[in-house]
């Protein structure tokens, strides 16, 4: 038997490959800086459950943390069933075979570079092996991790026994629902501290629109029930077919999808029996019209637009023992209401009104909720939109975060989670822009028209697209910048000031009355000196139009006296002096930055190295004002001072490699903060970290302090997970970015104000590593041209 490594470095093209068993591998090391997992599981092209949630589970590992783990597959095969795997999978397992057991684990053992064992455990792929399972656990002697997907109340004592047995020989179990981890503690006697609770995943959507999707699959104007999964009798289908009769009485045009292939095991041993059964019941009550089977194993992509279509689904398993379904899950993230029976799972989920439970093979219930239910439109979307918020944080790239931490628990290696950049995409922001502004708000993805759009909203638009052209010079990103452009001109006032509140049909709102607009005009002259800083390769037309307006604006500038809105301004001024030195703008920088430098020397003291006397929001911006007024003009006052308020501000919002910036829920005073204020969870708004990554993007490139670029990345992933809830803000599928991090909740609507402060963060730490992998960085920070290679 071979003693090489199970992995092997991946080609860039995949390939078929013939498969290998145990004790016959010869495969290449894994790179020592990777933590090495071997999934021991079922996998696709095998059908059933197991496979394609393994398959699920590795893809979003390897998406959010392809830096820190190479992932192993060895597949289990049941006796007398092979098959012809991807590339991705590197070994077999014939688990029907006695001595296999054995020759995996010394394989396994023998490995240097598998460092954790992560084995998906349920009683069928192990059936009638028990002790030889557990012959491989007490084998073993790397840190095994076991799921348990099936967890059985009031065992046995063989059972009880078995699973103990393996309790005692894994690091820890993994289980999907809070009533199998109690059925764990109170049935089993394992300790809480040993068990985990991670929710079976479920796939982010971009939520479409189900008359749309009806269309496609041809089945607009009616109301769609479905149920999806491998065929079995144990899904009771013939439960709705029953209640058919009855729902059709009140809905006409009601029509059932059964989504699914039969189980192989099942065609096996009895052929398509049950599924003949179902089409002799479904013709002798006479509802061939209002059923349609799809027998398909479907993709994944054409499953999850079958559930957004489906107005209510249907959930009628007749197992109490079935501890987790994937189905329901996948169901509820895409938004769909749902009646089932009372499975554990269920009965967990379904408290939050986004569904009904009815009893087992109970007809009669089942058709009066259904009735119900499609009887009030607004019900349906109430629980709709329940479902979507409730089952947010059990998406795959939450699923993968949760599993990377104890993978890292466990394993010998040490180095911190490495957090893997997605690519950037504008669709939400083009989604969100019509041909006049960036709408303010959104409903989950959805545009909401009806919030209007701000001044503020536009501005940080306009930097985002002047950054993202910067980069890869995209000629249709040039109508977004006109866009956005066009709008800040539209909410200039005759006197030079700016409005920033406008509803939707284009009229500026009573709210601009009622607060005070400097920051937001401070904003503009920001965005405004941004464009025209890239004046060398942006239109003329758009670098003159915004002069103009920028040129208006400043008639008030020295009536600015808002610390942020100062800071803003000096921005703006610093990067329109970049393209084109005056000896006005230089002026303008120093009268503004002298005020903030006054507002320092007024609230400073041993323990507070601040402008004001509380820490609120967007706080990078002043003490990065300044650094861009010492840019400017070489005064080393603001130089000095900008790095220490700096490094206080960082001390304050930063705990090891973690960005916890200053919360909405009670900002930081100065008085509390002596007394070692205790500051809340939650409250936690992209725009700031957003601007600290800004801030410190230039910290960096002046003072080549490696700490400053480590925090960039730290706060970048704060989007990507690595936070309190260790959940995404940011949202990959969508390109959305949520709105907010509360105590317990992630808030999921995917407003302007966040999806550009990401994607401005985003863009700037892309900059950043293009500069450093393609050129070295000039240390002459004095030359504007320089340092504008490499700041946002």
């Amino acid at each position: 038997m071979t003693r090489n490594s199970l992995f092997k470095l991946r080609e860039k093209v995949l390939k078929m490959k013939p498969q290998t068993t145990v004790g016959e591998q010869n495969l290449a090391p894994l790179r020592r800086e990777k933590t090495g997992i071997l999934l021991i599981s079922s996998f696709p092209p095998r059908e059933c459950g197991i496979a394609t949630y393994s398959q699920d589970l590795v893809g979003a590992i390897r998406n959010k943390f392809r830096g820190s783990f190479r992932i192993g597959i060895c597949a289990l095969e049941a006796a007398g069933v092979k098959h012809t795997y991807p590339n991705e999978v590197d070994l077999t397992w014939d688990t029907s075979r006695d001595a296999s057991y054995t020759e995996m684990a010394e394989q396994i053992n023998n490995d240097p570079e598998i460092h954790v064992i992560l084995v998906q455990h349920e009683f069928g792929l192990f059936e009638g092996k028990k002790e030889q399972l557990n012959h491989f656990f007490d084998l073993l002697n790397k840190p095994a991790v076991i799921v348990f997907h099936t967890v059985l109340k009031n065992p046995d004592e063989n059972l009880k026994a078995h699973v103990c047995r393996l309790e005692s020989r894994a690091k820890e179990i993994i289980v999907m629902t809070d009533n199998s981890a109690s059925i764990l503690h109170t049935d089993y006697g394992i300790s809480q501290s040993k068990i985990s609770v991670i929710p079976h995943g479920t796939h982010l959507i971009e939520n479409e629109e189900k008359s749309v999707l009806k269309d496609k699959y041809g089945v607009g104007g009616r109301k769609i029930l479905s149920t999806f999964g491998l065929l079995s009798s144990g899904k009771s289908i013939e439960t709705t077919l029953d209640a058919l009769p009855s729902i059709i009485e009140q809905h006409p045009d009601v029509l059932f999808l059964i989504l699914g292939k039969t189980h192989p095991t099942i065609v096996q041993r009895e052929g398509e029996a049950y599924r003949d059964m179902l089409k002799a019941k479904i013709n002798e009550l006479g509802i061939n019209n209002h059923v349609h089977f799809v027998n398909e194993f479907l993709p994944l992509a054409d499953l999850l637009e079958y559930l957004q279509l489906t107005d209510i689904y249907l959930f009628t398993s007749k197992d109490p023992n079935q501890a987790v379904s994937g189905t329901f899950s996948y169901a509820i993230s895409c938004g769909c209401p749902v009646i089932s029976t009372p499975i554990p799972h269920v009965r967990e989920v379904l408290q939050n009104n986004v569904g009904y439970i009815i009893d087992f093979g109970n007809p009669v219930q089942l058709a009066e909720k259904v009735n119900h239910l499609l009887g009030n439109e607004e019900l349906m979307k109430a629980m709709s939109n329940n479902c979507l918020h409730h089952m947010a944080s059990t998406a795959w790239e939450n699923s993968a975060i949760a599993h990377a931490r104890i993978f890292h628990k466990h394993s010998p290696q040490k180095e911190p989670l490495r957090y893997y950049l997605p690519e950037i995409k504008l669709n939400h922001v083009k989604k969100m822009t019509t041909d006049f502004g960036i709408i303010q708000f959104s409903k989950i993805n959805h545009p909401d028209l009806d919030s209007g759009y701000t001044l503020d909203d536009n501005a940080r638009a306009m930097v985002a697209l002047c950054q993202y052209y910067e980069l890869k010079r995209d000629a249709n990103d040039l109508e977004y910048i006109r866009i956005y452009l066009d709008f800040i001109r539209y909410c200039q006032q005759q006197e030079g000031y700016f409005l920033n509140y406008v509803d939707e049909d284009k009229a500026f709102t009573a709210q601009n009355n009622e607060t005070n607009l400097a920051d937001s005009n401070g904003r503009a002259i920001w965005a405004l000196g941004y464009l025209i800083s890239l004046g060398n390769i942006l239109p003329e037309d758009l670098v003159s139009d915004a002069e103009e307006i920028l040129q208006k604006a400043l008639v008030n500038i020295k009536k600015i006296h808002s610390t942020r809105a100062m800071a803003f301004a000096v921005k703006g001024l610093y990067y329109r002096n970049t393209y084109q030195q005056s000896a006005y703008d230089l002026d303008l920088i120093r009268a503004l930055a002298d005020r903030m430098v006054q507002m320092y020397k007024h609230e400073k003291d041993q323990d507070w190295l601040w402008f004001e006397s509380y820490l609120t929001y967007a706080n990078s911006i002043l003490p990065e004002a300044l650094l861009c007024a010492w840019m400017a003009t070489g005064d080393p006052v603001y130089k000095e001072i900008a790095k220490t308020t700096f490094d206080f501000l960082i001390s304050k919002i930063f705990s090891g490699n973690t960005i916890r910036v200053v919360s909405n829920k009670g900002w930081m005073h100065k008085k509390q903060e002596v007394e070692k204020f205790e500051r809340p969870l939650g409250g936690e708004q992209p725009i700031d970290v957003a601007y600290s990554i800004l801030a410190l993007n230039k910290f960096y490139a002046i003072f080549h302090d490696t700490d400053y670029r480590a925090k960039m990345e730290n706060a970048l992933n704060w989007f990507l997970g690595n936070n309190h809830l260790n959940q995404v803000i940011y949202n990959p599928c969508t390109g959305g970015c949520y709105d907010g991090l509360e105590e317990n909740y992630v808030n999921l609507n995917q407003g302007a104000e966040s999806t550009v402060s990401y994607l401005m963060a985003r863009l700037c730490l892309e900059k950043l590593n293009r500069v450093q992998t393609n050129m070295e960085i000039s240390t002459d920070f004095h030359s504007k041209a320089d340092f504008k290679l490499i700041s946002a």
